[in-house]
């Protein structure tokens, strides 16, 4: 396995990042404060192919792979973290699983319009009685002639408010053990029937659309089910294990924004007649979060690297997620001590790095079900029972 990036991987990684600072970042503060989606950056990232970045052009991607995608959410997750999750949740959740599991004729009318950047994508998985046990699901999808006809409701979905269509999970019917099929169903959000809410207070993240979803007899054609309908979970399960590499990356940028602060205030902050970076106390916070960073990061790399390979990756994109998640909240808390009393103030804006960093704690799985998994990876317990615990907040 070879970390040095590819000249294409690192040109897309540039071009990111020179659009992150010039576009997202100006503007993090205002998404953060009024909560406001920024609906005309993600114009422009889709204008930039941004959002298609993994995928074929012949589906209107820019025919990257899973390390450039990784390496673009890093950078826009380091620029505002509301802009980040949004960007990763329309990639990773609402457009892979239709590149990864959909027909052909479903690419063509679903993918393209999500990868060129036409619309944004979301995933209807976690309910209100269904989250770290997502094998609860109780969203029910009965076949009503040629249709599916759903019932439910969703909750904490990523981008829903500004989606054509949504990837729902619901339970389609029993297997030979008497235990629910769960199956992914691809349904425009538009339709009679289904209702969507966006009225989240939330702690962070405030510019990342956040949706309740209620479906009462919405009904679909039954060509839109995704994939295998015997196979539903397990698919999800591979999507979430990509999300997790996505939400790892997204750790790691805002991380590495709280950082690029600290150590420029801690350059500029004078007291007792010098820099504060000249006191060991102050370098050594630095040091502990550079090299938590770089840690991080090489995690999300090597899993995404796998992913590229056709290898297995359940296993590291939880280390990434777990560890990365951890370290983003880590490090933006010692921003916020290098900072001192400014670091509390909006002004100086580590303050809202730490809140967006808390949910990578909590989304596509918690740090607990990421320990869960990790366990049962090594040979610990059920697998079977495990699966059935694979959260994603999205």
């Amino acid at each position: 396995m070879n970390f040095e990036l590819t000249k294409e991987q690192t040109m897309i990684r540039d071009m990111v990042r020179d659009f992150a600072q010039n576009e997202v970042a100006p503007h993090a503060r205002f998404v953060d404060e009024s909560g406001q989606f920024p609906i005309d950056t993600f114009k422009k990232m889709g204008e930039l192919g941004m959002l298609g970045i993994p995928f074929p052009e012949e589906y209107g991607g820019s025919g990257g792979d899973t390390i450039s995608y990784a390496l673009a959410v890093e950078e826009i997750g380091r620029a505002c973290g509301s802009t980040g999750l949004s960007y990763a949740a329309a990639v990773s959740l609402g457009a892979s699983p239709l590149y990864y599991f959909g027909t052909e004729k479903q690419k063509q009318e679903h993918l393209i319009p999500l990868a060129s950047g036409k619309s944004l994508g979301a995933f209807g998985l976690t309910e209100p009685n269904a989250g770290s046990d997502a094998g609860g699901t109780r969203t029910k999808a009965i076949v009503e002639d040629d249709e599916y006809v759903i019932n439910g409701e969703k909750c904490w979905i990523t981008n829903a408010g500004y989606s054509r269509t949504v990837i729902v999970t619901a339970v389609t019917g029993k297997d030979d053990r008497g235990k629910n099929i769960i199956s992914a169903i691809i349904v425009p959000t538009g339709l009679p029937g289904f209702t969507i809410n966006s009225n989240y207070e939330k702690m962070g993240l405030k510019g990342s659309n956040t949706s309740e979803l209620i479906l009462e007899d919405v009904r679909v054609p039954k060509e839109n089910l995704l994939g295998d309908p015997e196979k539903g979970f397990k698919q999800f399960l591979y999507t979430l294990d990509g999300g997790r590499i996505s939400i790892a990356a997204l750790s790691v940028g805002i991380a590495q924004g709280a950082f690029d602060a600290a150590l420029k205030y801690a350059k500029e902050r004078k007291q007792f007649g010098q820099s504060i970076s000249n006191f060991q106390a102050i370098q050594f916070k630095l040091a502990d979060m550079a090299m938590e960073i770089e840690l991080a990061r090489n995690m999300y790399l090597k899993s995404a690297w796998l992913k590229d390979n056709n290898k297995p990756f359940t296993k590291e994109s939880a280390f990434a997620k777990l560890f990365a998640s951890k370290t983003a909240m880590h490090v933006c808390d010692e921003a916020i001590q290098i900072h001192g009393g400014y670091g509390y103030m909006r002004e100086y804006e580590v303050e809202r790095m730490l809140r967006d960093a808390k949910l990578m704690e909590i989304g596509e799985g918690t740090s607990e079900i990421q320990r869960l998994v990790i366990a049962r990876q090594l040979g610990c317990g059920d697998k079977t029972e495990t699966v059935r615990a694979q959260s994603v907040t999205n």
